[in-house]
């Protein structure tokens, strides 16, 4: 059996999908019921509440984990105490290149790599997904704003990272391997607008926000040490934070998903 953890998110969904498809005995945790393909056992449990944990490990070999919670060594001992033998986490790529700033994701990496488990990092750009956020402007007046304007990263579908943890969940080789997940170009927040209005047929005006009214929104949902990292990689990206990896054709053998392609996927979100 196979546990996946944010069952209903943007990756999670995907891939219980994609487990289920492919015949897999699949647990699907989360904090709020949802829908799920027809035979896919749901847990509801919270990262947060590791004692909460155990009936949904129980009997498991392999556990998808998000970057959620306080406590990954108590999470990764229920893992072990269910009797999961594999994990693979889905963490950030900052937990490489900005570590001071995300120490959240650094502390699930050490714990997954000290605990005894066969394991698999998964580091993961900014996702296409966030771009979700324009969608009540966009649907209200046709309008999407951010910082940076020009600045390009190569940020992922959400359904590649998906595919390759179905992946490395299934298949042996890839013990010990710490993977980079990006799209296959670097695109400004400028382009992902004008990609949405062509998706749309319709055209979508940008507005370049400054820093500081930026920061003042991130700050309603994220801690401050995560938006600062997130800012200093949006408008100060390192080479490393705009090169893309090869990591997804690598594992998949074949190309990422352009962000066209999910805006295209996604058209229905912001009309």
């Amino acid at each position: 059996m196979i546990v996946i953890t944010g069952a209903t998110g943007n990756v999670g969904g995907e891939l219980v999908r994609l487990l289920a498809a492919a015949g897999e005995q699949v647990t699907a945790v989360s904090r709020r019921p949802g829908p799920l393909p027809e035979g896919v056992r749901h847990a509801l449990a919270d990262l947060g509440e590791p004692g909460g944990l155990k009936t949904a490990f129980d009997g498991a070999e392999s556990l998808f984990l998000l970057v959620a919670g306080e406590d990954p060594q108590a999470v990764l001992e229920a893992a072990v105490a269910g009797g999961v033998r594999r994990v693979v986490l889905l963490s950030s790529q900052g937990a490489g290149t900005r570590p001071e700033a995300y120490a959240h994701p650094v502390a699930f990496e050490d714990a997954v790599r000290g605990s005894g488990l066969e394991w698999t990092i998964l580091r993961s750009g900014g996702l296409d997904s966030n771009a979700l956020a324009w969608a009540e402007p966009i649907r209200a007046h046709r309008t999407a704003a951010a910082p940076f304007a020009d600045v390009a990263l190569p940020s992922v579908d959400p359904a590649d990272i998906a595919e390759v943890a179905a992946v490395v969940l299934r298949e042996g080789g890839h013990e010990g391997r710490t993977y980079t997940l990006t799209g296959p170009r670097a695109v400004s927040p400028r382009e992902r607008a004008a990609a949405i209005g062509a998706a749309l047929g319709e055209e979508v005006r940008f507005v370049e926000q400054s820093r500081e009214e930026a920061r003042a929104q991130m700050l309603l949902f994220m801690p401050e040490p995560i938006v600062e990292g997130t800012l200093a990689i949006l408008g100060t990206p390192t080479a490393e934070e705009q090169q893309v990896s090869p990591d997804v054709q690598r594992i998949l053998g074949r190309a990422p998903r352009a962000f066209a392609d999910w805006a295209a996927r996604n058209a229905a979100a912001f009309r």
